[in-house]
């Protein structure tokens, strides 16, 4: 193939990105530069480093660390599990389906869940616990957020496991190595390029949540995805919108270029 050839199907591929990646980033960091009456000024940046935002800004880290945490906690004992399964492509797709489902829906079906009268309260209500309240607190959202996440997190950690070697950990366990040993030493520091993808495939869009705080967590969790979405749909500030939109962007782009250093390395 030459190399004109090669150019012309990139053709499609570069307008894609020019049109709904680099225009749609372009708009948004124009339109940050302008006020809710439409003046042009940097005052929103300016906002943006006060205390309200600062706080909302540390809480979005924090929830989307924790929903991290706990989704790497429960998938990556759950991908070596997968990597030993007798039928791996079968629970492959089980785990891949719920992906498959729309959001809201998965989100209304934990309202009905975690709700006063749902399943989890009727088996408190069983074993002689009590009604409890579940939703509207940041149990139920962490709890929910990692569980719609966790097939993203999941499937890198189980293809860096599948081309784990496994004559490396035989030579480790021969060595001597215990299986703590053999894992902190050899399993996890050649998979981490599997965590690395998994816990960006996670950490980023959790910055960015809105819906479930809204819905699941009523509002008691307070993101920067919640004051985009209040300033464009509510207060129509699209100016300050767009800047916490910008902030975010310039973080993604930071953990992306941060998880693409490679450091795992086996001493």
């Amino acid at each position: 193939m030459s190399v004109r050839s090669r150019n012309l199907f990139l053709v499609p591929y570069t307008l894609w990105i020019v049109l709904f990646v680099a225009a749609p980033i372009a708009l948004i960091a124009y339109r940050s530069l302008f006020d809710v009456e439409g003046a042009l000024t940097l005052d929103n940046y300016a906002r943006f480093f006060t205390p309200v935002y600062l706080r909302m800004t540390l809480s979005s880290f924090w929830y989307a660390l924790l929903i991290t945490l706990f989704s790497l906690l429960v998938a990556y004992p759950a991908a070596w599990a997968l990597t030993r399964a007798k039928h791996k492509q079968l629970w492959l797709l089980l785990i891949i389906l719920p992906t498959w489902i729309n959001l809201l829906l998965k989100v209304y079906a934990f309202l009905g869940i975690f709700g006063t009268y749902g399943s989890v309260n009727q088996l408190l209500e069983l074993v002689g616990i009590g009604t409890q309240q579940i939703l509207f607190t940041d149990f139920s959202f962490v709890f929910v957020s990692v569980y719609i996440f966790i097939p993203f997190m999941i499937l890198p950690i189980f293809n860096a496991l599948e081309e784990l070697n496994p004559s490396l950990v035989f030579a480790a366990r021969d060595l001597g190595a215990s299986a703590w040993t053999t894992f902190a030493k050899v399993v996890f520091p050649l998979t981490i390029d599997g965590v690395k993808a998994g816990c960006q495939a996670v950490f980023i869009p959790a910055l960015s949540l809105f819906m479930i705080t809204r819905l699941v967590a009523g509002n008691r969790v307070i993101t920067l995805g919640t004051a985009i979405e209040q300033h464009f749909l509510v207060t129509q500030d699209w100016g300050m919108g767009s800047t916490i939109a910008v902030f975010l962007i310039l973080v993604m782009v930071a953990i992306m270029f941060a998880a693409g250093q490679r450091k795992g390395v086996i001493r």
